[in-house]
């Protein structure tokens, strides 16, 4: 997208023009089944970290109303109305430990998914066939055949869905892909994509034990399979274990990743390989690499991802970020900003330096509510459709599956498969447990 298509596709226009008259009673509501109040009625689902933060940049917008908490988690699900009412004023009417009666609340207009990873596919689907448009976050889900089963559901219903990849909603982020785009930096055969985390360290081994008082682990597990409770594979620590997630590749990869493959208009790539493991921590309770560098293979150029657990600078002193390597520069693309070092041959610079587009105010996640909330009335695709972030999260995996493996694969993107290989075929499945079963499309 070029920056004047992003102004009038996003949220930046949307809040640029004020957002109110939208969702306010200036129209005919198609909103609130059983309330004339033209107010967009949400439920939050999974009610602890990214999902109430999400929710909370819902209710900055005025005519949003918060009428529905879920969480297995009573500890969460208490704290959270109380922090709805502390914010608005407003008892939330309505808290679930089963998110089933919310789909059955046709007061819900939009559900947001803030849950782990492994039951997204399940929420989403469910959500959609129950009438209700979703924010869902990232990544989509955590299987490429649940990505693949999310897409086609969204495109037979008449439902929008957004994934949670803000930085689809932050101006700079497309700024910089459109610079690329223009050929600034000339041919690029080589991208590079980092994510150094000193804030996830290691993980020492702590025993099993019975869940706390209050939690549903029974649903908290859903469709993955039967474990016995760990603190570890509980709350935000549960990325790093394959039944849930797929460790900081899932995490961070799709974010930066997608800017990866936004940067140089490209789908999936035929080849990938993967080396990485538990270098840095071999006996710690983690089962995803803490250590993981991917290159994914394209006809004249590579994407390589490098991530690590427990150091806090990669590549030009960032913690995270992306570096296009052209022939007259390098862009570097971070949240913070983008800047452009140009080639220099015998002392001459081979272009012109641009000022970096600076973006520190931290917008993105309230433009993409805003966006969201924008497409619920216009009902067109959001700025992160469906089918962006499954290619992401289907990109990750790819990534994941190859480490697992250790050794090359090959994908067929028009066949959803891996060429010859029933290896890494198995482990694009999603195997649910009983008595959850895979949504049928």
């Amino acid at each position: 997208m070029n920056r004047r298509n992003f102004l009038q596709n996003s949220a930046i226009s949307a809040v640029s023009l004020g957002l109110a008259p939208l969702i306010g009673s200036s129209y005919s509501s198609i909103y609130g089944q059983t309330s004339p109040s033209n107010k967009v009625k949400v439920g939050l689902i999974g009610c602890r970290g990214q999902g109430y933060a999400n929710l909370s940049e819902f209710l900055k917008y005025p005519g949003v109303e918060c009428v529905a908490l879920c969480d297995v988690d009573d500890e969460w699900l208490n704290k959270r109305a109380a922090d709805v009412k502390q914010l608005t004023g407003k008892e939330v009417p309505n808290r679930y430990k089963d998110w089933r009666r919310m789909m059955d609340n046709k007061d819900v207009d939009a559900v947001i998914i803030g849950t782990p990873d492994h039951w997204h596919c399940l929420l989403m689907i469910s959500a959609i066939q129950a009438g209700k448009d979703v924010y869902v976050e990232k990544p989509l889900a955590n299987s490429i055949e649940e990505c693949k089963l999310m897409v086609r559901a969204v495109r037979k219903s008449d439902r929008v869905v957004t994934v949670g990849q803000w930085q689809r909603s932050d101006p700079h982020w497309n700024d910089a892909a459109a610079y690329l785009h223009a050929g600034n930096i000339g041919r690029i055969r080589s991208v590079k994509v980092w994510a150094y985390q000193d804030g996830k360290p290691t993980l020492p081994k702590k025993p099993d034990s019975d869940p706390p008082a209050g939690v549903d682990y029974n649903m908290w597990l859903g469709p993955a399979p039967k474990r016995p409770f760990n603190i570890y594979r509980f709350h935000d620590t549960f990325r790093f274990f394959w039944d849930y997630s797929g460790g900081l590749m899932t995490d961070w990869g799709v974010h930066l990743l997608d800017y990866a493959l936004e940067g140089m208009e490209v789908g999936l790539p035929e080849r990938v390989f993967s080396g990485g493991g538990k270098f840095a921590y071999p006996d710690d309770a983690m089962e995803t690499p803490d250590t993981l560098m991917v290159t994914y293979v394209y006809k004249d150029f590579n994407i390589t991802w490098d991530h690590a657990c427990g150091i806090n600078l990669g590549l030009y002193d960032k913690r995270e970020g992306l570096a296009f390597y052209g022939e007259n520069g390098t862009m570097i693309l971070t949240r913070d900003d983008w800047e452009v070092i140009p080639v220099v041959v015998n002392k001459v610079p081979r272009m012109e330096a641009p000022d970096p587009f600076k973006r520190r105010e931290w917008k993105g996640p309230y433009n993409h509510v805003g966006n969201f909330l924008s497409c619920m009335k216009s009902r067109q695709k959001t700025a992160c459709d469906i089918e962006i972030g499954s290619r992401v999260a289907i990109l990750s995996h790819l990534g994941n599956i190859s480490c697992r493996l250790q050794r090359e694969v090959r994908w067929d993107d028009a066949n959803s498969c891996f060429i010859n290989d029933n290896e890494a075929n198995a482990l694009t499945k999603a195997h649910y447990r009983a008595p959850w079963e895979l949504p049928k499309i």
